[in-house]
């Protein structure tokens, strides 16, 4: 529906709607996911708690409209880089998504947290933010099947090829990915997510650590053909 096409009341609840995640946002910089509350939240924007569950019937259902946001700002920067960087074989190309990964997560590292940190306590979430996060996993088997041939794999990454051919639930819509697609894919989501959340946490700064240079040296080995 068009903002024209909207009522007043429709679109007061939508302005009210945004005003409380702002204000979940800042409670999140300041206090944490697992710290959020909506009578907290209804004090400041001088409503009555009852008043503010209108709009927000739980904490759950305002944390759950705060992840959605982040996935889909995060599917939207994953293809605006994606935009004219596909490879020759098709599929986006895997630096590129990597480094809008990193560039997206160092824009709101509160966002990239609450995304990819540690779970909120008593939080969770419905299926449809399940059916959300797969678009990241399906964007990045893309790009690792994009990659190209790889060299042949240790005995060791070969016996997990072998695990992954019999677990494949969370490939999502690439159920019949070729295993060391699916090696790959998982090798670039636990290392590039390692590094960033180190660096996000602030594990660097005493260390005299340049994280560009090690995100990029994780990468390079990640791509290494």
């Amino acid at each position: 529906m068009s903002a024209s096409a909207k009522t007043p009341r429709e679109r007061y609840r939508e302005q009210v709607r945004e005003e409380v995640k702002e204000k979940a946002w800042q409670q999140i910089a300041g206090s944490g996911a697992s710290a959020l509350s909506l009578n907290a939240i209804a004090k400041q924007m001088g409503m009555s708690g009852p008043a503010l569950y209108r709009y927000f019937a739980n904490r759950d259902e305002l944390i759950t409209e705060l992840i959605r946001d982040a996935y889909r700002s995060l599917a939207d920067a994953f293809a605006d880089a994606s935009t004219g960087s596909e490879r020759a074989g098709g599929g986006p190309d895997l630096a590129t998504l990597a480094r809008a990964l990193r560039h997206w997560a160092l824009e709101d590292p509160h966002r990239y947290f609450l995304v990819y940190g540690t779970p909120v306590p008593g939080y969770h979430a419905p299926q449809d933010i399940t059916a959300i996060a797969s678009e990241m996993m399906s964007a990045l088997l893309d790009a690792c099947a994009a990659a190209g041939p790889r060299p042949d794999p240790a005995p060791q990454a070969r016996a997990f090829e072998d695990h992954l051919a019999g677990h494949r639930e969370w490939a999502g819509d690439h159920p019949d990915a070729p295993a060391p697609d699916l090696r790959l894919a998982l090798a670039f989501w636990s290392r590039l997510h390692g590094v960033l959340s180190l660096e996000l946490a602030g594990h660097f700064t005493g260390m005299g650590l340049d994280p560009d240079l090690l995100f990029e040296s994780e990468l390079g080995s990640l791509t290494a053909r």
